[in-house]
């Protein structure tokens, strides 16, 4: 037996959560999805370079729960710090037109 299909409209589901596009809860909604998203990148990076968030936090001249809250999107880095951890990882920044 096939499975139906649904089609679903993810624009009216996130109108519907978060309101529509432009609105200030809209903005503050991506802006937190955009928070987690780039701290699963860091957590990603560091666990790829096989770094522990205290060999990464003694390299960026941080303490490790400086580390675990960025890594959970509860503090946003600032650009140089940002720099640093991605040099402490042996990565680097790229800036690009989008």
């Amino acid at each position: 037996m096939k499975k139906k299909e649904e089609i679903f409209d993810v624009s009216a589901e996130l109108e519907s959560e978060f309101g529509p596009k432009g609105s200030e809860s809209r903005k503050l909604a991506e802006d937190k999805a955009w928070e987690e998203y780039n701290a699963q990148i860091l957590l990603d990076a560091r666990k790829n370079a096989g770094l522990t968030q205290q060999e990464l936090a003694e390299r960026i001249g941080a303490d490790k729960g400086y580390v675990s809250r960025v890594e959970r999107g509860l503090i946003i880095p600032s650009v140089s710090t940002l720099y640093r951890i991605a040099a402490a990882m042996g990565l680097t920044v790229e800036l690009r037109p989008a």
